[in-house]
């Protein structure tokens, strides 16, 4: 894109042209680029998901004119059912990211600022900065922890990422509970992207708290990226505020084919557990290659890692990496910048990684 001068964006709104917008992982088009670096699932949805999908197929010239169900009824009931909640619990939308949207704009906008830590998904700030919300940042410890006590102050809402992310590490129900019961007047939402992989949900503790916001995601742990559905789980007090902002931006935010394929998705519990059990056997193996030959590896909850190697830079690593077809997230931000963000393949994909650092980068 040509550059855009300062007299064009006098057309543009004052907030726009302030906005730092977030910066997805890279999508290659390299061919035979192992790609490490944005948390997909290395392997396929349900059988039952192309089922679906196709159904809808054989019968586009009947749906495909019209609109969708506004209100996603039969994915509700399906995440309901899965989740054991009830239907009036789910709030569903375009990915997860479009979903913390309408949780921003739905709970956040308050007199006093909105709580997270300084190392996190980095949509949050994007989203405080589109809304106007006001922010304080509490940076977790020197273990990359979240300091739960940090977050037992006057606040207009409290979002954590947990598993976090980029570091991977998860917090106990225990310490959700204690954030909970120390703010009952505020939203305290629990970002669960990654939660599948070995965390502890949080969606238990929703009936027993009236401020307890989860997402959740099908991208990770259901293969799903590609059909964009999240969700949220709550009382319906609070559901209802996110329908409000919902109908308020787009009624319609899921097509037919999400719809279908998610359905069906969280209708297969078996294949679901089967493969995320997978990633997460591929994740310890990685881990413990990886810390074989001198990696640095916080403790993961999740379907990637985060690690360091001793005397080698991050950044410098990342490139040699890439030079030999292999990509992974790097973060060259403060704290983190000695850090890599290294999605789990498949065993045979990791196997790769593993061998390309022993033999060609670090012999």
């Amino acid at each position: 894109m040509s550059t855009i001068t300062t007299q064009q964006m006098r057309f543009w709104s004052p907030e726009v042209r302030e906005l730092e917008p977030y910066v997805p992982g890279e999508q290659p088009k390299i061919q035979n680029l192992l790609k490490l670096n944005t948390n997909e699932n290395p392997y396929p949805p349900s059988p039952k998901v192309v089922e679906a999908v196709q159904a809808v197929l054989e019968n586009s010239a009947d749906v495909l004119r019209l609109y969708p169900d506004p209100d996603a009824s039969l994915l509700k009931q399906a995440i309901a059912t899965q989740q054991n909640v009830d239907a009036s619990n789910v709030f569903v939308g375009n990915g997860s990211d479009e979903v913390l949207a309408h949780i921003f704009k739905a709970f956040f906008v308050q007199e006093q600022p909105v709580l997270y830590p300084d190392i996190t998904y980095s949509f949050y700030p994007v989203y405080s900065q589109f809304f106007g919300v006001k922010t304080k940042i509490l940076p977790l410890n020197d273990d990359f922890e979240i300091v739960v006590d940090d977050y037992k102050q006057a606040n207009g809402g409290i979002i954590i990422t947990n598993p976090n992310a980029p570091t991977s590490i998860a917090l106990g129900l225990s310490a959700i509970e204690d954030v909970l019961q120390s703010n009952p007047d505020s939203v305290v939402v629990i970002d669960e992207a990654y939660v599948d992989f070995g965390a502890e949900s949080a969606v238990s503790l929703v009936a027993k708290y009236e401020n307890l916001v989860v997402c959740q995601t099908t991208s990770k742990s259901r293969s799903l990226a590609g059909l964009r559905v999240g969700f949220a789980i709550a009382q319906p007090h609070l559901i209802a505020a996110l329908e409000a902002v919902k109908n308020s931006f787009n009624s319609y935010p899921m097509d037919r084919f999400a719809i279908a394929a998610a359905v069906a998705s969280f209708e297969d519990q078996a294949y679901f557990e089967a493969q995320c059990q997978k990633v997460i056997d591929s994740r310890e193996k990685l881990v413990a290659n990886l810390e074989a030959i001198g990696f640095k590896v916080l403790p993961s909850k999740a379907n990637f890692i985060f690690a360091s190697l001793p005397n080698k830079d991050a950044g410098e690593l990342a490139a040699e990496l890439r030079q030999r077809g292999i990509i992974v997230r790097y973060f060259n931000k403060p704290r983190i910048n000695q850090y890599l963000r290294i999605t789990i393949g498949t065993d045979e994909q990791n196997q790769r990684l593993v061998d390309t650092l022993k033999n060609d980068i670090l012999a």
